[in-house]
């Protein structure tokens, strides 16, 4: 194999979320080793032209409960093609990883979430497998965001070993702001995207919305999830200004027909839809949690989740001042640049890649 060290990345599957997406975007661009995807389970939502690594690998682990399965298949995996390194990423790949990875072989694993405000981390047998399996192989740690990396090592007491902050990014050069946004009609239109499921929170914008029936505003949702009925339910109930327009490909590049960009999540690892919010230059408004104010810093107006008149406040100052739209979006844009972009995460990653392999 040409001499490059070899990389297993991880994962539980490829369905389109956060984790998912910022693997497909870094393959690409590792070229200095030999990586081999490998996924717990076949679901992939992502086209050929999205994400066609050269060499990618299905464990077929089934559900949760055949982890044990996973991890031996992981082992014989890792043995059979001469892993040098592992890469995990989520839960129950992580899980995996910590017990199929010999010991022999580094581990590195990206912590997405705020493990304290998770409800799969609630669950007292995820904690417990989580502390016995972090144990069990010793890892270097990333977290997305320094809230993330906080919160994973005080929720679970762990000593740490080796610990990064690796912000998230967003790829600005797949994502081109438009110099002036091109009005069509006088409504002022928001747009969010998420998957429709907790912690996104999008009951949260329609209840605002539904104080905003008599105001020329409205709100396009993109994603899909099982709350998708109960969302529906609720806009029909209320008479929202609000619409589900399902999963797009490519969304973000929607982000420029709107005058802004909205979010309402209870908690965020490191928000990939507001990173291209922001390379877009939409100004954002965003629910006032601690990953947000670290990522935007006073780059976005926010509002309060147990209070939707703050909501409404926050949008109707920005809808009546232009020259505030402007200021938010052309500093969150330099913002961006200036911390976040693709080009930091891989300078970043590859040196605690070389790290690693030099311990």
């Amino acid at each position: 194999m040409s001499g490059k060290k070899t990389i297993l990345h991880i994962i539980d599957d490829m369905g389109r979320g956060g984790a998912e997406v910022m693997l497909t975007k870094l393959l690409p661009h590792l070229t200095a080793y030999n990586n081999i995807v490998v996924t717990l389970n076949p679901k992939n939502n992502f086209s050929a032209d999205e994400f066609a690594p050269q060499q990618m690998h299905c464990l077929q682990m089934g559900g949760f409960s055949n982890f044990i399965k996973g991890a031996i298949r992981l082992r014989r995996f890792i043995k059979q093609h001469k892993i040098d390194l592992v890469h995990s990423h989520l839960f129950t790949a992580t899980l995996v990883a910590r017990l199929g990875t010999p010991a022999g072989i580094p581990l590195i694993t990206t912590i997405h979430t705020n493990v304290s405000a998770s409800a799969e981390y609630k669950k007292w047998y995820m904690r417990l497998l989580e502390k016995f399996s972090y144990r069990f192989h010793r890892s270097t740690v990333i977290g997305v965001s320094q809230v993330v990396l906080k919160e994973y090592f005080t929720h679970f007491n762990h000593t740490a070993y080796k610990q990064h902050l690796l912000y998230t990014f967003a790829d600005v050069n797949e994502l081109t702001p438009t110099a002036e946004k091109q009005k069509t009609g006088n409504t002022f239109k928001l747009i969010a995207i998420g998957a429709l499921r907790y912690p996104k929170n999008q009951q949260y914008l329609i209840k605002a919305f539904e104080e905003l029936k008599n105001d020329n505003v409205e709100l396009h949702i993109y994603g899909s999830g099982p709350q998708q009925e109960v969302l529906q339910q609720l806009i029909k109930e209320t008479g929202a200004k609000v619409e589900l327009k399902g999963e797009v490909k490519g969304a973000a590049k929607l982000i420029a027909q709107y005058d802004a960009f909205v979010m309402s999540s209870e908690f965020e690892g490191f928000s990939l839809s507001v990173l291209e919010a922001m390379a877009m230059k939409t100004p954002l408004l965003l629910s006032n949690i601690p990953s947000f104010r670290e990522q935007c810093s006073d780059t976005a107006l926010f509002f309060n989740l147990k209070d939707t008149t703050t909501f409404a406040t926050a949008l109707k100052q920005l809808m009546a001042d232009v020259n505030l739209q402007k200021q938010l979006s052309g500093t969150a844009y330099q913002r961006l640049l200036n911390n976040f972009t693709l080009e930091h995460h891989l300078q970043g990653l590859k040196k605690i890649y070389t790290e690693t392999f030099k311990n």
